[in-house]
């Protein structure tokens, strides 16, 4: 990969992949220095990459980084148990954009990741697989049920609008 596609990549995929790591940590500052880890990460292989598989690269790396400094703050942080919550709720909503960022922070990690992926960013089930190490039957598995809980948390769009 040349430099200037290089820069290229930063112009077109560091939105995305910022969008991708803010939905699941919500946190701006580790968004931002995840995605500058990826980028500082390929620009240390820049040699290596092709620039055609650049953009699932950097979701990887991004990914790969998310996860391990979410696994770093589980163990410095307490655990603390999780709230028992209803599957299926009851809100009157007027934004249906609210509704459904909520529907998909009540997601399992994997299925949010995956949910995101596909439905956000627009990855195929083969992508999705190779940025998060699933094969594709079980992207698909993911995807299937993430979409049932979210159709549960929702219930009716009727009742949304």
């Amino acid at each position: 990969m040349t430099v200037e596609e290089y820069n290229t990549c930063v112009d077109d995929f560091s939105d995305g992949i910022y969008r991708f790591i803010l939905k699941n940590i919500r946190d701006e500052d580790e968004a931002q220095d995840i995605v500058q880890e990826s980028y500082m990460r390929m620009w240390e292989r820049v040699n290596h990459i092709q620039y055609q598989k650049a953009r699932s690269y950097l979701f990887t790396t991004a990914y790969h980084t998310m996860i391990d400094r979410l696994r770093k703050n589980n163990r410095l942080s307490p655990i603390e148990e999780a709230p028992e919550h209803e599957t299926r709720q009851h809100n009157n909503y007027s934004d249906l954009s609210e509704v459904l960022s909520k529907a998909v922070d009540t997601l399992p990690v994997i299925q949010k990741n995956v949910v995101l992926l596909r439905d956000y960013e627009g990855y195929s089930y083969k992508e999705i697989g190779e940025i998060t190490d699933l094969n594709e039957s079980q992207v698909k598995v993911y995807i299937y049920r993430a979409r049932k809980a979210l159709r549960n948390y929702i219930g009716s769009v009727d009742k949304v609008l």
